[in-house]
């Protein structure tokens, strides 16, 4: 999404798009997703641990094991001699690393470099006896792997450069950042989604579009723009989407990077224990149970971004779930696993909008499910999601509406199914505010921008909508 696409691996023979009429039978023999997956991961782990370049950069789309591919990267290294660091972007993917890691291996010595903060970790690493914690890099040295944020890291100062490191999340880092750990290591392995939203600046950064030191790019870009012969690999098979959701969103959001769903149509199954009873919540989650998606279109309003009556639909609709009796059917587990209220998130795009929908779920007696924004939600998975469209009820269709990697992630955090509420009229919105954003020397054009991908996203919704008035 931010490197041009010139730097982009060519899609390969393992995410191309079977040919049409080929019967399902056909093409499940002709794409083994594990069998592509473990290339892919072979791959880079040759170059990581045997390249000559001083870095490796690896796309992932969502749920396709970015997190499995770290833990696997760092115990190798530690297994083959090579001690390494590893850079994390929140305090949150630095415990989930430590306690992946101390399943996977629970005699591999580990460290967890903290802030200084009165609660600077997961209090759950305290019972895992190989991780050692600290706020200082020297009480850790000597250790297989170290691990922290990039901000930590940034005031790490006096110690040995490690040999190797590896950054998660590294579209989400800025350049910056980067820099400002760059010498903490020799060589480095670069894992991250380019679809998701780009890294979060407080400041303006117009006076340094174009330019390679672009200190707001993401870590990647910058990376690549500098080196441009780095080996580039990318994961191909999703395991969180379905195979009703991997062809929109990697068309949507991923045209150059595209990749498959690890499980095929009927490998998963979404029923409820109770009958529909005809409104508009039950009829939109029947519709999302048979295909993937539903979108509950209420009547066309300009409203308050807290829209009153499209907040309540989406309580209305996880409530509905709830009390119908939700159960899943995967490749996870032998039987139906019931569809619980942690397993149920709903994102949007503005933290009023969430808390509004916080205090609806409550009226209405729900709790335990996760309501956030699409930043938040980043990197998290759940069996059903009910998304509120970012531009419904809007009058205009600004750049932070319009960002393709918030559409992006509210649309990707699905196992099962996804709803969308929305105001209609947004199709006709976006015509009235097509891209303006103004063309900037050296910049490379997103593609496809937020104007693109919104209707790509709509078009497919049409085709499951269901139409209620409250």
């Amino acid at each position: 999404m931010t490197a041009p696409p010139a730097s982009r691996p060519a899609p390969d023979s393992s995410s191309a798009v079977p040919a049409a009429g080929l019967p399902s039978s056909a093409v499940r023999s002709a794409f083994d997703p594990g069998a592509a997956a473990a290339r892919a991961t072979d791959a880079i782990l040759r170059d990581t641990l045997g390249a000559a370049h001083r870095g490796v950069v690896v796309d992932s789309p969502p749920g396709a094991g970015k997190s499995t591919l770290v833990v696997r990267a760092a115990r190798e290294l530690a297994a083959a001699g090579r001690p390494l660091m590893v850079i994390a972007q929140t305090n949150a993917q630095v415990d989930d690393l430590v306690v992946r890691l101390a399943e996977k291996d629970p005699g591999l010595p580990v460290g967890r470099l903290h802030s200084n903060d009165p609660d600077p970790y997961d209090k759950a690493l305290d019972e895992l006896p190989n991780v050692r914690k600290s706020a200082k890099a020297a009480e850790l040295a000597g250790l297989d792997i170290v691990i922290s944020t990039a901000a930590k890291w940034a005031h790490v100062q006096g110690v040995e450069p490690w040999r190797h490191a590896i950054v998660d999340e590294a579209y989400q880092m800025r350049s910056d950042a980067l820099l400002a750990v760059a010498g903490l290591f020799e060589r480095a392995l670069f894992v991250g989604d380019p679809g998701q939203l780009d890294p979060f600046s407080v400041v303006g950064a117009d006076q340094w579009a174009g330019l390679s030191y672009d200190p707001s790019a993401s870590a990647v870009t910058t990376l690549l723009a500098h080196n441009p012969e780095l080996p580039q690999h990318r994961l191909p098979v999703s395991w969180r989407l379905p195979a009703s959701a991997a062809p929109l969103v990697s068309g949507a959001f991923y045209p150059y990077t595209p990749f498959r769903s690890g499980t095929g149509h009927g490998d998963r199954r979404l029923t409820f224990g109770v009958a529909s009873d005809g409104s508009g919540p039950d009829r939109v989650l029947d519709e999302a149970a048979e295909s993937g998606w539903g979108l509950l279109e209420l009547p066309a309003r300009r409203t308050p971004r807290t829209d009153p009556e499209a907040v309540r639909a989406v309580a209305l609709v996880v409530r509905r779930l709830l009390d119908r009796g939700g159960v899943a059917t995967s490749e996870r587990s032998p039987g139906p696993v019931p569809v619980t209220a942690d397993r149920i998130a709903v994102g949007t795009a503005h933290r009023d909008q969430a808390a509004a929908v916080r205090a609806a779920l409550a009226e209405l007696g729900v709790t335990g499910v996760a309501v956030d924004t699409a930043n938040r939600l980043q990197g998290r998975e759940f069996d059903v999601t009910v998304v509120l469209h970012p531009l419904s009820g809007r009058p205009d269709a600004t750049a932070f509406h319009l960002e393709t990697g918030r559409l992006c992630v509210l649309a990707s955090r699905h196992r099962h199914a996804c709803v969308v509420v929305c105001r209609a009229g947004v199709a006709e919105l976006l015509d009235e505010h097509p891209s303006t954003e103004p063309v900037q020397l050296g910049v490379t054009v997103k593609f496809p921008d937020g104007w693109e991908a919104n209707h790509a996203v709509l078009s497919h919704l049409s085709e499951h909508k269901v139409s209620w008035r409250p």
